[in-house]
């Protein structure tokens, strides 16, 4: 791992690729504030290190220059992050490459034309489009059974790809074009809501509405100088686009800013008059038998909130126990913004390889919580949801079980769990 210096301008996805390593491997990374894209990469002194003018580029502590994203982000990585065997290597390095041979060239031409940066070609698009399936399939079904796309853990394959696939789930890829890649889904999602993921690209919105060519953007960004003729050549011409603008399009690394905040997806919900709060402080401080289950009982309203069993239905039978909890960690963790109303335990049952997941949530409201928002929708569909009745002995049985992570389970026996609160 080496520090340094970066140059760059902001929201440049390429130098994503070096500041997400830089986050892990603890590599001292600065990106100077007077840079100007379109300036200072364009001075001698500048080219003299880096010839070709283009950034991202870096400049260790030492003194030695490197240009090209992936160079970069393997200099301020570590081993753990690059691989610590010749054979993890090479797999991490087949991921680099993928990302930038078999997504992001297809990624430009789809999303570019959205973002004003080039003229928009139906046929093009349309082919890239099936170019990005392709790939989004490829990835699908390696990530059915890993948590991750080399090892158990974050590498620089994961950073990368992650990295290319940025502008299209920022952009294009809506809700219905994602649902079938829910494994890629749930993979990215787990990415960005990582500390030093978010470190370095803060929260990410995913896309909610495909993003299209925009021609008035196009002219805007495209607009041409007129020619001056006869008495108009003594008036001032208007002014020509700025270096730094025509070079930011020519590297297409221009990033539109987030959307608003969305309404509460609850807004419409009828209130009730649990304190979910109250409940949540109970079950963690006080006895679960004795106090947190009765609290609930109380307090639970049938009219305005309901109860849910689930259970994981995608396929487990290769994935280490401990791989498992990490699948579940991550859908709690892509549900945050659902704790307010909501409440839930599920528990992984069995043994390495040999995994079953179940859990009992309750929320707000008498639908299915995560149809009121596209950001819930990356993990429930790997699930079969089943409303219960709250007024029937086996549903509190349930609850009793899964709340206190005890019972018989149908002869299960529980490997650890997980509480969302």
């Amino acid at each position: 791992m080496a520090s340094g210096t970066l140059f760059t301008f902001p929201n440049n996805f390429r130098a994503y690729k070096a500041l997400i390593a830089a986050q892990y491997s603890g590599a001292k990374v600065t990106v100077p504030s007077d840079f100007k894209f379109g300036e200072s990469n364009k001075n001698d002194k500048f080219l003299a290190k880096f010839p070709m003018g283009k950034v991202p580029a870096f400049e260790s502590s030492n003194g030695k220059c490197l240009f090209e994203s992936n160079a970069i982000a393997y200099m301020v990585g570590n081993a753990k992050l690059n691989g610590e065997n010749p054979e993890s290597a090479a797999e991490i390095l087949q991921w680099v490459n993928f990302g930038d041979n078999e997504i992001l060239p297809d990624a430009c031409t789809w999303v570019f034309p959205c973002l004003g940066l080039v003229q928009f070609n139906k046929q093009e698009t349309e082919r890239a489009k099936q170019q990005i399936k392709k790939a989004l399939g490829v990835l699908n079904t390696v990530l059915l059974t890993r948590t991750y796309l080399v090892g158990d853990r974050i590498s620089q394959a994961d950073i990368s790809v992650a990295c290319n696939l940025l502008l299209l789930y920022q952009q294009v890829l809506e809700p219905e074009f994602r649902k079938e890649f829910q494994n890629v889904n749930r993979w990215f999602t787990t990415l960005i809501n990582q500390k030093e993921f978010k470190a370095v690209i803060g929260n990410v919105t995913l896309c909610t509405k495909m993003a299209q060519f925009d021609s008035k953007k196009y002219n805007e960004l495209h607009g041409k100088e007129k020619k001056e003729t006869g008495a108009k050549k003594d008036k001032k011409p208007k002014e020509a686009p700025k270096a730094a603008k025509a070079e930011k399009k020519a590297e297409a690394e221009d990033v539109p800013a987030l959307p608003k905040e969305k309404k509460d997806p609850f807004a419409d919900i009828p209130k009730t008059n649990f304190n979910f709060d109250e409940f949540k402080k109970v079950y963690s401080n006080e006895d679960t038998v004795e106090k947190a289950i009765p609290y609930f009982w109380q307090h639970f309203d049938k009219e305005t909130m309901s109860i849910w069993y689930c259970e994981y239905k995608e396929d487990l039978s290769d994935n280490q126990s401990f791989m498992t909890m990490n699948l579940v960690a991550g859908m709690f963790q892509r549900l945050d913004k659902l704790r307010k109303n909501a409440f839930g335990t599920v528990l992984v049952f069995g043994e390495n390889k040999k995994n079953e997941v179940a859990g009992i949530f309750f929320w707000r409201g008498q639908q299915l919580a995560f149809e009121l928002s596209p950001d819930w929708q990356v993990d429930y569909e790997s699930y079969s949801w089943k409303k219960l009745d709250p007024t029937t002995p086996e549903t509190k049985k349930l609850v009793h079980e899964y709340f206190t992570f005890e019972g018989d389970f149908g002869g299960k026996k529980v490997f650890d769990g997980e509480v969302f609160k």
